[in-house]
């Protein structure tokens, strides 16, 4: 295997694959991957992505489909209680039978296979941590048909605006993304008879469940199958969310495309000019689609993004070459979604956001932790610190981030996220300063989830600065040893134990974050998020019926409306 050096020629020969198998801000596959992909070049390397995409997705559908079979209460506090332990018994036995297999690849036939068997247990244990989320969201909603929230609140707009739109009429929202709701509407046509209601709750779950696999696929552009696993994968758990997944599913996709692309214009100066078109033409088309899925991290990101794209604009190697590419990012953007783009910037000036929430009326300097619109009984908000009112974890992010700019200054993938962590916060800091002046809220504190996201990655990112140092340490001491083996061994440890504590590391750690989420949306009467799966089991069916665990088998149209009580 070799480690390439981001922005250096310089290949440096060490032992074969392993965590440190890509350089960072890659946005090829390593010169590690190409050393390790069977014969066939290009197209096999691209079978194996397929491999892992495949792996990745069936791992995310497993435990959904197992809990379908739970038999319990999901209203009961001692049967959710088992539904978690359950999920989480299955999720601890498949993720170690795929540890197992790396193990077994390691001591079979040389380790011929050991690398192959690392990229499938990283996808897998993507997919199955995404997986336990949605499988909480079945145990959640075991007996009703309707989705988390029935027909009250932003669930019970989606579910009428993608009616509308489904039969051919303009949503209630011009302003709103469009491609939420003709999914929702195609997907109700195609599976129940254009019943948009209870269709969302299958999206519900299945974008839950996809959110792991769509996370690390993205993260695989840049980064290895364990790095991708724990630099990019586990971050983003502290946002997965299965009431509306598909917004922080965009979030926590557009950050590593957009790291990506400001990778690939960097290099666009010595590419050919049918591969700069066709990449450009791909992160454009990409980035469309996710404007189309859910907007507002793109302004977030804007002026981030741009300082990024014009530091690493390849003015000096070819300037028409990184114009060309920018070029057709533009063009494959606008084509796909250029005319949403255009009723954002007339409609949008006049849409305002009058809503004040509870995050509204606490310090905005605080982002760490978002109690949700729903938050409940709150006692200090927000939570006092130690060293004046900010706490220790606040601490630790301000200081990887710093930390991180000194390691990877010279690094796309370190700049482009500071970048966007800085622009999210100044334009969190406006919109707030403005606040009282216009009464309007316009949605800033959804920022809250770009910078707790941004602070992690740039955390992880320490750790992965610095164990590519240690490899480069370990890399030249072998290299010394070759020269003069009466030196003794080195007193780094195998790549392969690294490999394997890594995943077992992983597998507990997204097996808690998880079960975590999960347990947010168990129904409860409390005003938080757990009200919302609890209105959905005391709404009335539309065949009359209640739903087979509504409290005292008593429903009503509207469903328990006490969550109006919990709203500031």
């Amino acid at each position: 295997m070799t480690v390439s050096t981001e922005g250096s020629a310089a290949v440096r020969p060490v032992p074969p694959s392993g965590p440190a198998a890509h350089a960072p801000g890659s946005s090829k596959s390593s010169d590690a991957d190409r050393a390790r992909a069977p014969r066939g070049g290009l197209r096999s390397r691209g079978g194996l992505l397929l491999l892992e995409a495949a792996v990745a997705f069936a791992a995310a559908l497993l435990l959904p489909l197992l809990a379908r079979g739970f038999k319990l209460n999901p209203l009961n506090r001692i049967a959710q209680v088992s539904g978690l332990a359950a999920i989480q018994l299955r999720f601890a036995l498949v993720g170690l039978l795929f540890i197992g297999a790396v193990v077994l690849a390691m001591r079979l036939r040389g380790g011929r296979h050991f690398d192959l068997a690392t990229r499938l247990a990283a996808a897998a244990l993507a997919g199955l941590a995404s997986g336990f989320v949605a499988a909480g969201a079945v145990v959640a909603l075991l007996g009703t048909p309707w989705p988390m929230f029935g027909l009250n609140g932003d669930s019970g707009r989606i579910v009428e605006w993608a009616h509308a739109v489904a039969n051919g009429q303009p949503s209630g929202s011009p302003v709103y993304p469009p491609m939420p709701l003709y999914t929702l509407g195609y997907y109700a046509e195609w599976f129940h008879g254009g019943n948009t209601a209870y269709a969302f709750k299958d999206l519900q779950i299945l974008g839950a469940a996809a959110f792991g696999p769509l996370v690390y696929l993205a993260w695989r552009m840049l980064l290895s199958p364990v790095r991708a696993l724990a630099f990019g994968v586990v971050p983003a758990f502290a946002l997965i969310d299965s009431y509306k997944p598909y917004s922080q599913t965009v979030l926590v996709l557009l950050i590593p495309v957009l790291v990506a692309m400001v990778v690939a214009l960097r290099r666009s100066g010595t590419e050919g000019w049918r591969p700069l078109l066709l990449k450009g033409a791909g992160f454009g088309a990409a980035l469309g689609v996710l404007f189309l899925t859910y907007s507002g991290w793109f302004l977030w990101s804007a002026a981030g993004v741009l300082f990024a794209a014009l530091l690493y604009f390849p003015w000096k190697t070819g300037r028409l070459k990184g114009a060309a590419f920018m070029g057709s990012a533009l063009a494959a953007f606008l084509v796909v979604a250029g005319r949403y783009l255009m009723v954002m910037l007339k409609e949008g000036q006049t849409t305002k956001d009058y809503n004040f929430r509870f995050d509204n009326f606490t310090d905005p300097a605080y982002y760490l932790m978002w109690r949700t619109d729903m938050p409940g009984k709150v006692g200090d908000w927000p939570p006092p610190g130690e060293f004046g009112g900010v706490g220790l974890f606040a601490l630790v992010t301000f200081v990887c981030l710093g930390a991180a700019i000194w390691l990877g200054l010279r690094k796309p993938l370190v700049v482009t996220i500071a970048a966007m962590f800085i622009s999210a916060w100044v334009m969190r800091m406006y919109i707030a300063s403005h606040m009282y002046e216009t009464q309007t809220v316009q949605l800033y504190t959804r920022t809250n989830n770009q910078l707790l996201y941004c602070g992690l990655i740039l955390c992880a990112l320490v750790a992965h600065l610095v164990s590519l140092k240690l490899a480069e340490r370990r890399t030249a001491t072998e290299a010394a040893q070759s020269a003069a083996p009466a030196a003794g061994r080195s007193g780094f440890p195998g790549r392969e134990g690294a490999v394997i504590g890594t995943l077992c590391a992983l597998l507990l750690l997204l097996g808690t974050v998880s079960s975590s989420m999960s347990d947010r949306y168990m129904p409860a009467q409390d005003g938080t998020y757990r009200i919302l799966p609890w209105v959905s089991h005391t709404i009335r069916q539309q065949d009359g019926k209640c739903p087979k665990f509504a409290p005292k088998g008593e429903c009503s149209k509207d469903g328990d409306q006490s969550w109006l009580s919990y709203i500031r």
